[in-house]
Order: C-alpha cells, then sequence, then structure tokens
C-alpha cells in the first residue's frame, strides 16, 4: 500500500508509470510529471478505468474514499463512471448539500414573481431564526424533531405566527429540493399539531353607534390637523377599506371622475385598488391577488376633489407632509384620532367592524326573514374584500366586480348616514386649522 511520503517522493520517468495501492486504485504518473488518482475495475466483464482526480488537489486519504464510493456503486449494479459524469453535472450528492445553500437558491427562483417587500421578508426570516441554528446542516439530517426545536423557540418569544410562515417556508424549500430529484424526507410536513395554536384574531377598537360616529367624524373635520390627513380619515371612514389602502391610493386608481367639471355625474366613480397591492395589504403569500373595485359615495368623490386641490400634482392621493413622492405616515389617522381624545375608543381598521355591524344590523332590522338578508351579508363581506362564508376560491374569483348596483346603494347608504350634519369637504381644506385645545 502507499504512503503519503512515497505518493510525494514519485518523480519523473522516462516514460508513465503507476504506484499501486489497493483494491483497484494506483497512483498514475505522466512522463512530464502530472500525477493522478485512477480506480481499475470491471463492469459487465469488461475492465474499466475510472479518474478520481489529481494530487496534491485530491489527497491518498480522499483517493480512497472515493475508490470506495465507486466500489458502492458498483455493488448497486451501476457503473461509476456514470455516477462520477452525474455527479460533475449536477453538483455531487443531493444528501449532503446544506439547507441555506438549497434555500437561498429556492428563494432566488421565486424573486421575479415576489413583490421586494415579501421577498426580503422570507429571506430575512431565514437568516434571523433559521440559518444560524441548522442552516449549514444538510438537508437529510433535518428532520421533524429537530425542526420543531427551531420553530418553538420562535414561539416562545411570543411569535406564534412567524413560527407557522417559517414552517411553511421550510416545506416549500424541501418541496423544491425534491422537485429537483432529492428524495428527502420533508420535516414541516404533518407537524402542525405539534405547534401552539394562532391566537384569536384582533378586535380593533370600533365605534358602532351612528350618533357618536358622527360626533367623532365633526371632531376629526374640524381638529388642528393637516387637511390632507383630515381628509384621508373621511374617506377612510366613507370606504371601510384598510387603512394601508387608502394610504396608498393614487390618482390613478380611480375612474369615473371628471375632474374638470365639478357637476359632472360621478355615480359610476370607482376606486380599482390594484391587484399587486391587495397581495402587499393582505401579505399574501401566494400568486393569489385579485383586484377589489370599491365604488365611491357622492361624499366620497366630494372628498376627493376637495383633496385634489391640494395634492393633485403628487400621484398619491394623500401624500406625506415633507415629500409628496411617499403617502402620509403609517399612523397618521391613527395619532390625529388620539389627539381627539378616542384613543382606545375608535382606530382607523375600526371603519371596517363600524361599517360590517352597522350595515348587517341595518339590514336583519329591515329585511327580517326575507332571503335578501343573505345575500347583503355576502355583498357586505365583498365590499370589505372578505370571503364570503361559504362561498369557495373559485366562487369568489368570478363575484368580486358582482353586485355592483347593491354594492354602490350600500356605500351611498352608509355615506349618507355617516355624513348627515357634516362640513362640506371643501370647507376641511379653505378653512383655517383650530387651534389644540
Amino acid at each position: 500500500m502507499l504512503t503519503d511520503k512515497a505518493v510525494r517522493a514519485a518523480g519523473v520517468k522516462d516514460k508513465a508509470y503507476k504506484l499501486t495501492d489497493s483494491r483497484g486504485l494506483h497512483l498514475h504518473v505522466s512522463a512530464r510529471g502530472h500525477k493522478s488518482w485512477r480506480y481499475k475495475y470491471r463492469f459487465e466483464k469488461k475492465e474499466l478505468l475510472l479518474t478520481l482526480g489529481t494530487y496534491p488537489e485530491l489527497s491518498l486519504a480522499n483517493a480512497r474514499e472515493k475508490r470506495d464510493e465507486a466500489k458502492k456503486v458498483l455493488r448497486e449494479g451501476r457503473d461509476p463512471r456514470h455516477a462520477a459524469k452525474r455527479e460533475r453535472l449536477i453538483g455531487g450528492n443531493d444528501l449532503t448539500r446544506s439547507f441555506e445553500d438549497v434555500a437561498r437558491e429556492w428563494h432566488a427562483l421565486q424573486l421575479d414573481r415576489w413583490k421586494p417587500v415579501h421577498a426580503d421578508d422570507v429571506i430575512t426570516s431565514l437568516e434571523r431564526d433559521v440559518f444560524p441554528p441548522i442552516g449549514a446542516m444538510p438537508m437529510a439530517e433535518i428532520d421533524k424533531r429537530l425542526l420543531l426545536t427551531v420553530l418553538r423557540k420562535i414561539e416562545n418569544r411570543g411569535a406564534i405566527e412567524t413560527a407557522r410562515r417559517i414552517k411553511q417556508r421550510v416545506a416549500a424549500i424541501y418541496r423544491y429540493a425534491n422537485a429537483e430529484g432529492a428524495k428527502l424526507e420533508n420535516p414541516a410536513v404533518d407537524i402542525n399539531d405539534a405547534l401552539r395554536p394562532l391566537p384569536p384574531a384582533k378586535r380593533y377598537p370600533a365605534l358602532l353607534n351612528v350618533e357618536v360616529i358622527r360626533t367623532m367624524n365633526g371632531d376629526i373635520d374640524r381638529a388642528g390637523a393637516s387637511p390632507v390627513n383630515r381628509l384621508a380619515a373621511r374617506l377612510l371612514a366613507l370606504t371601510a377599506q384598510r387603512p394601508g389602502m387608502v394610504r396608498f391610493m393614487e390618482w390613478s386608481d380611480l375612474i369615473g371622475i371628471d375632474w374638470a367639471n365639478s357637476e359632472a355625474d360621478s355615480s359610476g366613480a370607482l376606486w380599482k385598488v390594484p391587484a399587486d397591492k391587495i397581495k402587499q395589504e393582505l401579505h399574501l403569500r401566494t400568486d393569489e391577488a385579485f383586484e377589489h373595485p370599491v365604488p365611491l359615495s357622492r361624499q366620497a368623490v366630494e372628498a376627493l376633489r376637495a383633496v385634489r386641490w391640494l395634492t393633485g400634482r403628487s400621484k398619491f392621493v394623500f401624500p406625506g407632509a415633507r415629500s409628496g413622492l411617499k403617502p402620509i405616515s403609517e399612523n397618521a389617522i391613527g395619532y390625529l384620532y388620539n389627539r381627539e381624545g378616542y384613543k382606545g375608543r375608535h382606530v382607523p381598521h375600526g371603519w371596517r367592524s363600524s361599517f360590517s355591524t352597522i350595515m348587517n344590523e341595518q339590514a336583519e332590522r329591515e329585511l327580517g326573514s326575507d332571503v335578501r338578508l343573505l345575500a347583503d351579508r355576502m355583498i357586505i363581506d365583498l365590499m370589505l374584500a372578505h370571503t364570503p362564508k361559504g362561498m369557495s376560491a373559485s366562487e369568489l374569483r368570478y363575484n368580486r366586480a358582482a353586485y355592483m348596483p347593491r354594492r354602490r346603494e350600500l356605500a351611498q347608504r352608509w355615506a349618507d348616514m355617516l355624513m348627515d350634519g357634516a362640513i362640506a369637504a371643501e370647507e376641511i381644506v379653505h378653512s383655517p386649522r383650530r387651534k389644540r385645545r
């Protein structure tokens, strides 16, 4: 058998020669002194030769390991040359690749179809919670028990939803690896029962009495704040959409309004919330996003006409005070409510509860046991971009823009209730700010 010393000492000779090790392995030394490890074997009654690598890049010990791997392939009835070629083509053994390497490949593959904010959230969560403990480990060594240990550390800091999202991402990474032919057991499958249950949905403080709502709206309309913020608060109340959608509303999202003629018919005014904004606002993790049409009441159009006088040159309907290139801050409307004494009583997101509760109760009082009550409940959910109970995803796909005449009626009824006795939108723009009390 060869030794490291003998391999190093092998010098140049007039002709190529070989130094035999054992079990078919030998060192081939060319006439120019190039040294390579070769393995001689028989396959299908033929004597064949497999080059394992060059010396000193491949040491004697590593050459013996590669010889033993080749012999294992032979015992499985396969030609080691084909296995070696496969390794060169696909880059090595799937089972030994680290989780982090595969995860980053998977993440890079998704970039074209993900929004940047979501792509950044995904890789940040993996870098923070997964790569440090198990990123360097081969994927084949990560089992359910090990993954659960990682997820429970996340749960223990109170991030229950984050743990669930990371579990989904780990599952997707293993599906990607298996689609590439890895044949790995997916440790993220069937472990939901071992995770902590999701906390109940958060309830936002919301006013549910119309008279109290009118009083609040009057306080906001006359508050000592930017008219842009006050009009944003008015439009939020009138549409009952998510605050983020109102913040990022752009003039190009609005159709059916003749801005040059304030007397023009605006009964068909519509705010089309683009699919990508819906996806971002709802933090959707799949490709299932949809355009959301919001019918605009007469009072909503009046508010938009008023604010256009201030912000019409910005792409955003409600730009921030410092830059027309960015929308108002995430907390602008909430701070306005708090300053006017409504902290803990009503928040921007609360308009959705206000609208749903008041409009459903009104429909029930008016219609009694009428079957139309069921339709109005479904329509109210559609207006809030919810999936109505009992409606499948495929039905929702075809019904998002349906029932528009009734949606307009309900939107106008809601606006008439809220704006009864309210000051004109133009007065918010042109009147001086009220001093703080």
